[in-house]
């Protein structure tokens, strides 16, 4: 779904997350593990050629893109991993990925339950992958519509390399975009890994 010339953007990121939900929504278990297997592979490649010691990623809900394999990976090569926790200010605070225990942040996604670390703990991580709806072919990012990622990225000064994670449907040729929404270096997805200029 391209943008229209003077279109609402607001407007057209409600419809679009809209339908992406459902399409999420409906996707069959096997369709959920070709992707998770698909998308482990890619983002153990990313990081393996990025070299980071530390990264941030995100648990995933039941209809994203599955991470928890990823991450168990992570943790055994020896990268920290820090877990974006919400916060009712609309900032982000973090928490190491230890895999043993999950617990719910103030607008129910899941997060681990290790100490909690302020906003600027992501500072000190070489790769963010974070979560999307969409993302286009230059790379903008359409996010839920909470804009915590948009926020933190907008306030880092030396951001990392930062990638979405998504189902391959997921890569459009256009998206909506307002001034405060925050494009991305690369997507990956169960197929591959794309990169922006």
């Amino acid at each position: 779904m391209a943008p229209q010339r003077d279109s609402d953007p607001i407007a057209e990121k409600r419809a679009l997350r809209a339908e992406l939900r459902e399409r999420r929504r409906i996707r069959s278990q096997h369709e959920r593990d070709a992707a998770t297997e698909g998308l482990t592979r890619q983002l153990i490649a990313l990081t393996s050629t990025l070299g980071p010691s530390a990264l941030s990623c995100y648990l995933a809900t039941r209809d994203e893109p599955e991470t928890r394999p990823f991450l168990s990976w992570a943790v055994e090569q020896g990268i920290r991993v820090l877990l974006p926790v919400s916060r009712d200010d609309g900032l982000l605070d973090w928490a190491p990925y230890d895999s043993d225990d999950e617990g719910l942040d103030v607008i129910g996604m899941p997060v681990p339950t290790t100490e909690l670390l302020g906003p600027i703990a992501v500072n000190d991580v070489g790769l963010l992958l974070v979560p999307a709806a969409a993302v286009d072919r230059s790379g903008m990012r359409l996010g839920w519509g909470r804009g915590y990622f948009d926020k933190t990225l907008g306030s880092m000064d030396r951001r990392p390399p930062v990638f979405a994670v998504v189902y391959d449907s997921e890569v459009h040729d256009a998206l909506p975009r307002e001034a405060h929404d925050q494009g991305v270096d690369g997507v990956v997805t169960p197929s591959g890994i794309l990169r922006f200029d």
